[in-house]
């Protein structure tokens, strides 16, 4: 199995009601829920930690995550209130105001010895859960668990308007990267963390600390990765008419993962052994996963049946 570990909310996404005036539509999203998402619609067995609502906006998350057929058995249901977000499109880029005190989510706690790590191939972690510290404590809690038998992905996916203390989020963000063996991140992202550095140079870095592999994606330039064996691989991204971005990110990753699960790769050692050409078939399925998500509104990932790039 592959496990996503994180949030899991309603996003407002921006749209025109028939006057066209502006409006807003709810749909299912959570940077971690759509990678688990992501991953159980190309059809790799795939389960959601953390938690969920019972309330309205719960159930429609419940109901879609079992919809794309995300294990919810290893997820928490609570009557605590669902996280909100509400986005606007500025510049190309998704700008969101999250409403997440006393949520499902943000007050998630890990069920040490829940979780059967050795039948998990790869955990994934990353998000505004990290951004506070319950949801950071929990987390690192599970790492800790699975690190032994789990290759453990990390995408920071930064929400800056949700951090209220940069320096110690930046040293957060730092601790996790150095115990991931997968690390991804958007060129935004990379310049809320790391500034004007090289993404070579931090990639370097991140390599020399453990990590297999690091990749940055670049929108519409592709994205770019960095392998202590493979080197350094450079993808484009698909040519196509985008609605919006939202989610675009999160199906990298989860296509990234379910490439590397069917190539035999993601095992961590199997994953340091990888060679370029197969990094490079999976971060090209990854770009065009990501591209198709990009065609329609809303964070919604692509389906096996829809993609046809070999592995």
């Amino acid at each position: 199995m592959l496990i996503a570990s994180g949030d899991a909310l309603i996003d407002f996404v921006p749209t025109r009601n028939a006057d066209g005036r502006e409006a807003v539509m709810p749909a299912v999203g959570g940077s971690c829920l759509n990678v688990a998402i992501g991953m159980a619609r190309l059809g790799a067995p795939t389960g959601f930690v953390g938690g969920i609502a019972t309330d309205l906006f719960g159930r429609m998350i419940a109901d879609h995550a079992a919809a794309s057929h995300v294990d919810l058995s290893l997820a928490t249901r609570s009557d605590l209130q669902t996280t909100l977000a509400f986005v606007r499109i500025v510049a190309g880029e998704s700008h969101y105001a999250f409403y997440d005190a006393e949520t499902a989510t943000r007050n998630w706690a890990y069920r040490r010895g829940s979780i059967p790590f050795d039948t998990v191939e790869a955990v994934h972690v990353g998000s505004t859960t990290l951004v506070n510290d319950q949801g950071a404590a929990e987390t690192k809690a599970l790492i800790v668990d699975a690190q032994s038998s789990s290759t453990i992905s990390f995408d920071p996916n930064c929400r800056p308007n949700l951090v209220k203390d940069k320096p110690a989020y930046l040293a957060r963000m730092a601790e996790f990267a150095g115990g991931a063996d997968l690390i991804k991140m958007s060129d935004v992202d990379f310049a809320y963390l790391f500034g004007d550095e090289r993404y070579e140079q931090r990639a370097r870095a991140l390599l020399g600390q453990g990590a297999s592999l690091v990749v940055i994606t670049r929108g519409n330039n592709g994205a770019i990765a960095w392998h202590a064996g493979a080197g350094a691989i450079e993808v484009t991204a698909p040519k196509v008419e985008v609605a919006d971005t939202i989610g675009a990110g999160d199906s990298f990753q989860a296509a990234l993962l379910f490439a590397l699960h069917k190539q035999g790769r993601l095992a961590r050692p199997r994953l340091k052994d990888i060679g370029a050409d197969e990094l490079r078939r999976a971060l090209s399925f990854a770009a065009n996963c990501a591209g198709l998500t990009c065609t329609r509104p809303g964070a919604d990932p692509p389906w096996s049946r829809e993609i046809t790039w070999p592995l």
